[in-house]
């Protein structure tokens, strides 16, 4: 009989720290999804900035410069319900103004423009990657989250379930190529 217990109580510990093992990688993922969200947070109010920075620095034509001060703003003040539709919509503005390498050239030409130029281009290269460092996160915390012992055991606790930040990144072809 003692026995029995002696193997039910290990039994059971075994099972409390692989559970409780269980439950701190899911913390731990947890927290690379909201480090890996305020990265990507940080570079889409970079790439908004250095818009809006291009866009006021008199280089471009106007309704250029005012294409992408209203897409950028927007972006910026966005609600986090549309923020992914505001940064989409800046991304379709880059593409709109900077698809011609001749825009691109003529920021370059500009005063000071080649360091905006490239500031730009940094600016947009490094958002698609913040994007998916976050979405990969997102993935394996989710993943995780559908295992049955996470629901049943309840080990996510009240945490929102992770979602992914889907938008259109896509940057100007002119601007990402260059080195």
């Amino acid at each position: 009989m003692i026995e029995t217990l002696v193997w039910i109580v290990l039994a059971l510990g075994v099972i409390g720290v692989y559970l409780s093992w269980t439950a701190g990688r899911l913390d731990r993922l947890h927290s690379r999804m909201d480090a890996a969200r305020a990265a990507l947070d940080a570079q889409l109010l970079r790439r908004a900035s250095v818009v809006i920075e291009v866009a006021t620095s008199g280089v471009l034509d106007p309704a250029s410069s005012l294409v992408l001060y209203e897409a950028a703003h927007a972006a910026r003040q966005a609600e986090e319900d549309h923020r992914e539709v505001a940064e989409s919509e800046l991304s379709q503005a880059l593409r709109a103004v900077f698809g011609d390498a001749a825009q691109v050239e003529a920021l370059k030409e500009a005063p000071g423009g080649e360091q905006a130029a490239e500031e730009l281009a940094a600016a947009v290269r490094r958002v698609p990657m913040a994007r998916r460092f976050h979405n990969d996160a997102v993935r394996a915390a989710r993943a995780l989250r559908t295992h049955r012992k996470v629901r049943w055991f309840r080990l996510a606790g009240h945490a929102p379930f992770p979602l992914a930040f889907e938008m259109d990144d896509e940057p100007p072809a002119d601007l990402a190529d260059r080195p």
